[in-house]
């Protein structure tokens, strides 16, 4: 029976082939461990066997996993909700959610209490999904100026979820938010040093979010979860040839 430090050496072995076979430097992808249905003992297994960054989508759930591994660094990926902001500013190193003008003032005020620079993803719907949260990407601009004009945070990158059960969708998701990066930095190229970041690729879906570009990859069961059926070996990343031309 294997554990959650096992599953995390397979995956990162599995994520560094399918970011070399993608022609990409596989030091360019990280692996975002979400641990929210894990156990403290299950984060700290994945931690000695190499796991540095874990994502929670609860406050509640984030607070007392960080106490107990202050060593790692710690994302919050869920929705934010505004009377919660205190606490995820003072514990999230990075936050992946952020899409609500109406929270941005918040968000800096509380860094600024904090006496950091919070760092934070915004979250775009690239698939234009009515079940999703985010911005649409012609949003995308607007906001950003918006947020560059909070002194205490910084914006990373772009973070999306895309449609599950669909490889050509979510190849085409996965393609647009990369593109909407490219975009960001050519009209201002000093963005190009701290808009690094895309966020994007879940168990189900992050061999087609690497071959897109993605430098999370948000995984949860495949690492937590003994009964997660992995996807077939060899998953076909013809779509993505397809979608971006290559």
């Amino acid at each position: 029976m294997s554990s959650a430090g096992d599953r995390f050496v397979s995956l990162s072995s599995e994520l560094a082939a399918s970011a070399a076979a993608a022609g990409r430097n596989p030091d360019d992808v990280r692996l975002v461990c979400v641990s929210k249905t894990a156990t403290i003992e299950d984060v700290r297994d994945a931690f000695a066997a190499g796991a540095r960054v874990f994502g929670e989508n609860r406050i509640e759930s984030l607070m007392p996993k960080r106490a107990a591994l202050p060593e790692a660094r710690w994302h919050f990926i869920g929705n934010i909700q505004a009377r919660k902001i205190p606490e995820i500013v003072a514990n999230a190193d990075l936050i992946h959610s952020v899409w609500r003008e109406d929270q941005l003032g918040r968000l800096d005020r509380f860094a600024e209490k904090c006496g950091k620079i919070q760092e934070i993803l915004i979250e775009v719907n690239a698939a234009g999904e009515a079940s999703k949260d985010g911005l649409a990407p012609e949003e995308v601009p607007a906001f950003l100026a918006a947020c560059e004009a909070c002194p205490h945070l910084r914006v990373r990158g772009l973070m999306t979820m895309a449609p599950q059960g669909d490889p050509e969708a979510d190849a085409k998701a996965f393609a647009r938010l990369a593109e909407l990066k490219d975009q960001l930095v050519e009209e201002r190229p000093e963005r190009a040093s701290t808009l690094t970041e895309l966020s994007m690729g879940m168990s189900e879906d992050w061999q087609l979010a690497v071959a897109a570009g993605s430098t999370m990859v948000r995984l949860g069961r495949a690492i937590f979860s003994e009964s997660f059926a992995e996807m077939p070996d060899g998953k076909d990343l013809s779509v993505v040839n397809a979608v971006t031309g290559r």
